[in-house]
């Protein structure tokens, strides 16, 4: 019975978000921001891989979420005009980069892993800030755009309709998501689950804890190095506010509305994170209080999130 309700609710979710670019006019919404809470949905579920499913929290992921997003920016200004191989540079240069730092820092444990990934993110962060004849500096990266993605004969253009783009970042949710529900269903994922639970007991078990926390590490931010890409993409813009350690909060924030616990959670934490954020800041600048309280009030109400509630209600 809970897994047939499961089933249902993870059905309505996706009806939700293939005919998004259909109703969000309705309510108010553009298609842009559509796109823009896949997006930060599939950053707050890569974050979650790590937070949720290991047990280990980074405050460092938008260094690797700014590394994808700059290299798919200065892909297409510098190299070739070219999508897909934008977005390629951009993920193997995010995950290239936290395949070394997290053999560094792996070893670490609760608050001084976080620290740790905070002043490494934070790295960086001033990288990009300094180095202007490159990344452009405070200015951000300008004067390059996306362009069309050529899949064999096929011509999808992304580049002028919004609707397009959408169904893009929806495809790389989904494609992602499947990846990550394997993983987390594969031996693998039951050590990380097991390590979660009881870091000991499963090192006792035999479980080479630092080497799983490693691929834990790099596999989470493999996939918010994706997303970085397409947050550039949908911007035709990046700068290095996108590798700032308060990315790497909005995406814990999400996370943690949605339902660390849960699968689906960090995305319908980043739908509300992402909504409330557009429609209060069109009425306040103050609007980071508002968003702030209603973290407060989750955390202090509901700690198992959004979905938590649901379910707790019967309700998924």
């Amino acid at each position: 019975m809970r897994q047939a309700r499961q089933r249902a609710a993870s059905a309505l979710l996706w009806v939700a978000l293939l005919t998004m670019p259909l109703w969000i006019n309705a309510l108010g919404g553009y298609t842009e921001l559509a796109s823009r809470v896949v997006v930060m949905g599939l950053a707050a579920m890569a974050l979650n891989f790590l937070l949720g499913f290991t047990g280990t929290l980074s405050f460092g992921h938008a260094a690797y979420f700014g590394i994808g997003a700059y290299g798919a920016g200065m892909t297409l200004k510098y190299l070739a005009p070219s999508t897909g191989l934008g977005m390629l540079i951009g993920v193997a240069a995010g995950t290239l980069a936290a395949a070394l730092i997290g053999a560094l820092i792996v070893r670490l444990r609760g608050v001084y892993f976080a620290m740790v990934t905070i002043a490494f993110g934070q790295v960086f962060y001033f990288i990009a800030f300094r180095w202007n004849d490159v990344t452009g500096g405070d200015d951000g990266l300008t004067g390059w755009q996306r362009q069309p993605l050529h899949l064999g004969p096929a011509r999808i253009d992304i580049q002028n309709v919004d609707t397009a783009f959408y169904y893009l970042a929806l495809a790389c949710l989904a494609a992602s998501a499947a990846a990550m529900a394997l993983l987390l269903r594969s031996p693998f994922g039951r050590s990380l689950l097991a390590i979660r639970e009881n870091e000991r007991r499963a090192r006792f078990l035999g479980i080479a804890v630092e080497r799983h926390l490693w691929m834990s590490f790099v596999v989470s931010c493999a996939f918010v190095s994706l997303a970085g890409t397409l947050y550039a993409l949908l911007n035709n813009f990046t700068d290095p506010r996108a590798l700032r350690w308060d990315m790497s909060g909005n995406f814990v924030i999400m996370a943690v509305l949605g339902g660390m616990r849960s699968f689906w959670g960090p995305l319908v934490g980043a739908g509300i994170f992402v909504v409330l954020q557009d429609y209060v800041s069109s009425h306040t600048v103050n609007w980071m209080s508002v968003v702030g309280l209603v973290f407060v009030l989750v955390v202090l109400f509901f700690p198992r999130g959004v979905l938590g509630l649901l379910r707790g209600r019967g309700m998924s």
